[in-house]
């Protein structure tokens, strides 16, 4: 990205984005990568957030979800308690195509020319094999493979967390933790997704499912088939179909974000939202909706945390026992910006934003910033 359209150009610098601290635009010509790496805030320690690869319709696009991302980054790396920032990165292109040995280590150079202000991760697109690679040109790659000093798939405590997450959404709203007897949609059930639904069938929940992916659906169902006949996991044929489900209690974005939109909002049968997926709602504004309707929504940064606690965790040695036992705290902080909500008379994304951002503001101001 050597020129920069005036496009892209009014995106980074319109003043609404959140006060980025800085905003990296990558090219590699011989291996055809264009990048964009984000740091919204590194005031709690160096930015740490993943790295998407995706075929964007833009740059312009590229760039807002960059921002977005890393803005998001800040805020959930605050509240899981991690001295660290938030960043993003986002790789334009189809990683079916374009993803590349050469590619990949073009952008680790660019990772490492930060100086460690940047830590990277995978993200959709990217994987633990390809963090391998990346790091092959930096000390900045997190989740990279066991046999290179790393600690695997962040999946496996990512979907821990969410499931954290319902816990204290059950709590808070039937007064009890347990998900026994709970039907529950889970969107998309790829690499977080369908560890969730594990949890969920382990702690008696009736779990109903849709994917993209027909294969994905199928995994479940096959793996399940005893659980499919006595009706616990069943399928629905898309998104739409899943948020209109009679009865459901509990609805779980676990696909790419915007979940949450207008048009969704007013349809959707859960009394509860709480699900991996980042940035689900679609604008500003959605959050009122949702509380307006009755329907509790735990914050997508803060439940989906557990990834991030890993491959934070990954930079100091890793530890599972240790990661897991932070995840757990997610039923904690679930719970107090539940209490925040009710107790400012706002709704949890707002809730959970202003404790983010008291900590952020606390850390600048003991560094004199």
């Amino acid at each position: 990205m050597t020129e920069m359209t005036d496009g892209v150009l009014h995106t980074l610098f319109r003043t609404e984005q959140g006060g980025h601290e800085q905003v990296v635009l990558c090219q590699d010509r011989a291996t055809g990568l264009k990048a964009v790496i984000a740091l919204h805030s590194t005031a709690l320690g160096p930015a740490l957030g993943g790295t998407r690869f995706h075929a964007y319709a833009s740059d312009e696009e590229a760039v807002q979800d960059a921002l977005n991302l890393a803005r998001g980054m800040s805020y959930k790396n605050a509240l899981a308690g991690l001295d660290h920032g938030g960043g993003k990165a986002v790789i334009i292109g189809d990683p079916d195509i374009l993803k590349s040995d050469e590619l990949l280590l073009a952008y680790g150079r660019f990772v490492e020319s930060l100086g460690g202000r940047y830590v990277t991760a995978c993200d959709v697109g990217t994987y633990v094999a390809d963090m391998d690679v990346v790091a092959r040109e930096t000390r900045w790659a997190t989740g990279r493979s066991p046999e290179n000093g790393g600690a695997g798939d962040s999946s496996v405590l990512t979907a821990f967390g969410v499931f954290q997450g319902m816990r204290a959404s059950a709590q808070h709203l039937w007064g009890d933790p347990t998900l026994r007897g709970r039907r529950i949609g889970v969107a998309g059930v790829g690499k977080v997704g369908h560890h969730l639904v594990e949890h969920l069938l382990e702690d008696g929940a009736e779990v109903v499912i849709t994917d993209v992916r027909e294969e994905s659906v199928r995994r479940i169902l096959d793996k399940h088939a005893e659980d499919r006949h006595a009706g616990k996991v069943t399928a629905v044929a898309g998104t739409d179909a899943l948020i209109r489900v009679p009865g459901l209690d509990i609805y779980a974005p676990c696909a790419l974000g915007g979940a949450l939109s207008d048009e969704s909002v007013a349809v959707l049968t859960a009394k509860v939202v709480c699900g991996a997926a980042n940035n689900q709602l679609a604008h500003p504004g959605v959050e009122k909706d949702l509380a307006d309707r009755g329907i509790l929504y735990a914050p997508d940064y803060v439940v989906n945390a557990g990834g991030v606690i890993q491959v934070a965790d990954e930079l100091h040695g890793f530890d599972f026992d240790r990661c897991k036992a932070k995840a757990t705290q997610i039923f904690d902080t679930t719970l107090a910006i539940f209490a925040r909500a009710k107790s400012d008379g706002i709704p949890p994304a707002a809730a959970a934003d202003r404790i983010a951002e008291q900590r952020m503001s606390e850390a600048r101001a003991a560094r004199g910033v």
